[in-house]
């Protein structure tokens, strides 16, 4: 299994997780389940919503895309493209930046703690860390099927 393969399969759990707190959202899912934590407070509160998205849609809208780039670089023509290693290593830099700044709000603002935003950004953050050790791989030319 390549690092890349790796990706691909974090961004399907985050799929699962993003998707979830979105059917909550919408109204799709009668209650979270939350056995640690005030995941109501936090998907009710102000901060659920950034740019009149649901949170949670954002985040489907990030794995999916992350989920798409990993299984799209796995074929044989950029196996080795340090430019695709890069964009994975961006996109989820970003993706963390993002969760860090929801995890700040959670912590201080909201003073609620969600367990499924929680589980998002150890995903988000174990994307990041597989493509950071993707792109050196990549970059010193060594197999980036190797992991």
């Amino acid at each position: 299994m390549t690092k890349r393969m790796v990706v691909a399969a974090l961004s399907l759990a985050g799929i699962f997780v993003a998707l979830y707190l979105l059917l909550y959202k919408l109204g799709m899912v009668g209650a979270l389940t939350c056995s640690i934590g005030s995941c109501e407070t936090v998907n009710t509160s102000r901060w659920a919503t950034f740019f009149g998205i649901p949170v949670a849609g954002w985040g489907v809208a990030f794995y999916g895309g992350m989920f798409v780039l990993a299984v799209a670089s796995t074929g044989e023509r950029y196996a080795e493209s340090v430019s695709v290693s890069l964009a994975l290593v961006t996109a989820a830099g970003t993706g963390v930046l993002f969760s860090a700044w929801l995890t700040y709000l959670e912590l201080f603002v909201i003073h609620a703690i969600c367990q499924w935003c929680v589980m998002s950004a150890i995903i988000v953050t174990s994307i990041f860390l597989v493509c950071v050790a993707d792109y050196r791989d990549t970059r010193r030319g060594s197999d980036p099927g190797d992991t």
